[in-house]
């Protein structure tokens, strides 16, 4: 036999593909040519599959080899084909029956020695060949546990080159998947710990009930970190759906944790101010990796020391904040990832950062509208919730500890909240009240009635409102009533949102 076949799978962004890895052995001279558009490490895969080959004890063939990837025309990048290309050539070469790999898909990374390496991104491949009906998977041991999170897939795992091929010639046995044992909810920062602003906890509870971003602004040790570090304690646990894609993406990025389980939490992520376009909206050479507003993607992006940051990078966040996905286009083509995440912004109010604000403040009012106009007026726009912290004096700083409500509290207001806005949209295909378009609003029979929105007509008017903000006051009322209870806004909780998205404290 000189010709033989097997499925694979391969990843365009965050979608699998199955692949068909056919390999015809001819006579001529000794050569291994691989097809179908392979990048650089795919190319390499021809030296790392022969010493793999041979070092397992196997026979490499003295033919001309050709090796193609199907479809020819998609992209294949990195090197999960390892083991896929490793089988076929052993059963071109007649070394090995493949009747065993009808139907089953296989992919790893191979080493030299033989051993079959994990690679990044088995969970979204694992899920696309069982979206294209695949129901077996060989894949390696270090990935087994994460692919067996893909409900009605068998899913069986190697360690080396020479156990599949023992599997096949001799009967043995292939390796199961880890059992990943009880799930541990790990102890994350609470709430309680936060002491006074009362403003904060409320704008933070507002936001994790309606999913609005939000901007916090104020003087050093005001809060604001503790504050932005807490929004993922009492936001909703991620159902099936929403788990599966953020482990997903966790899963190509390299960063999924250890254990092979879905992740249940929010995520959470805090760049460091000085990272660059690429590191927030994601990057890297052949097709992009995801950045940080992939990585948040179904919990909070923290924007710390925003006005640190560069200006093109923040306001690369614009496009995500409204279509809730990022599109990166590349020589090798386009990859999108998806992106809908909370946004937390945190500045200081100027460039010396003096802990009681204003009163000791050594800038200029010129420095000050300099250093906080970092913050472009279409990127503040689009953020709901935007409050003034005022420093804390000493009878906030040395309260109880039980002034302040936990986390396990507020976090059942918020479900309740969410449930109910949940209840109330999802005819039309919206689960929170920051996914509902302004127009749905401003007509019956969601309309407010004229009185509640005198206001805020006015201030439309007048120029001092864009048009965006006033849909997302109309949207920050209707959150504030799902927390309090009401079926519908009134003109306390119309005033309300207005001082949370102008930031002025009453």
């Amino acid at each position: 036999m000189s010709y033989a076949k097997v499925l694979s799978v391969g990843l365009t962004g965050v979608t699998g593909h199955l692949v068909e890895v056919e390999a015809d052995l001819s006579p001529g001279l000794p050569a291994v040519v691989l097809s179908g558009l392979p990048d650089t490490a795919l190319n390499e895969a021809r030296d790392r599959v022969r010493a793999a080959i041979v070092n397992s004890g196997q026979r490499w063939p003295s033919r001309r080899i050709t090796v193609n990837l199907l479809p020819a025309g998609m992209r294949k990048t990195g090197s999960a084909f390892d083991l896929a290309i490793a089988v076929v050539l052993l059963g071109g070469s007649g070394e090995l029956p493949l009747a065993a790999f009808d139907g089953v898909a296989i992919f790893g990374e191979l080493g030299l020695d033989g051993t079959v390496r994990p690679v990044r991104g088995a969970l979204p491949m694992v899920a696309a060949a069982a979206k294209a009906g695949v129901s077996r998977v060989v894949v390696p041991i270090g990935n087994a546990a994460e692919a067996a999170v893909v409900p009605g897939v068998q899913v069986k795992a190697v360690d080396a080159l020479h156990r599949l091929v023992a599997f096949v010639r001799d009967g043995a046995s292939l390796l199961d998947p880890p059992d990943s044992g009880p799930e541990a909810e790990p102890d994350g920062p609470d709430l309680a710990d936060v002491a006074g602003q009362a403003l904060g906890r409320r704008a933070i509870e507002v936001a994790a009930a309606g999913g609005h971003h939000v901007a916090l602004l104020g003087p050093p040790g005001a809060g604001k970190t503790m504050l932005a570090e807490r929004l993922p304690s009492i936001l909703p646990e991620l159902d099936d759906e929403a788990a599966l894609a953020v482990t997903a993406l966790h899963s190509i990025a390299g960063v999924l944790p250890p254990g092979g389980r879905l992740l249940r939490r929010p995520p959470f992520q805090a760049p460091h101010h000085t990272a660059t376009v690429q590191a927030l909206v994601g990057g890297g050479t052949g097709l992009a990796r995801p950045g940080a507003v992939s990585l948040s993607h179904g919990g909070v992006l923290f924007i710390d020391e925003a006005a640190e940051f560069a200006s093109r990078a923040l306001d690369a966040l614009r496009q995500p904040l409204e279509t809730g996905r990022i599109l990166l286009r590349r020589a090798d083509g386009a990859t999108e990832y998806p992106a809908r995440f909370q946004l937390v912004l945190a500045a200081n109010p100027c460039p010396c950062a003096k802990p009681s604000g204003d009163q000791f403040c050594e800038c200029s009012p010129t420095a000050r509208r300099r250093y906080i106009g970092r913050l472009s007026g279409p990127l503040l726009d689009r953020i709901d919730v935007q409050v003034t912290l005022d420093p804390l004096g000493a009878a906030e700083l040395m309260a109880p500890e039980t002034d302040g409500e936990p986390s396990a509290v507020v976090a059942d207001r918020v479900l309740k909240a969410r449930a109910a806005a949940t209840a109330r949209w999802s005819a039309n295909g919206w689960r929170t009240n920051a996914d509902v378009p302004g127009a749905a609003l401003r007509r019956p029979p969601w309309r407010l009635p004229a009185a509640d929105t005198k206001a805020l007509r006015t201030r439309l008017d007048h120029g001092s409102l864009s048009a965006r903000g006033f849909d997302r006051i109309l949207r920050l009322a209707w959150t504030i009533a799902d927390i309090d209870g009401r079926h519908r806004p009134d003109s306390d909780d119309v005033l309300e949102a207005t001082q949370l998205r102008t930031g002025i404290a009453k």
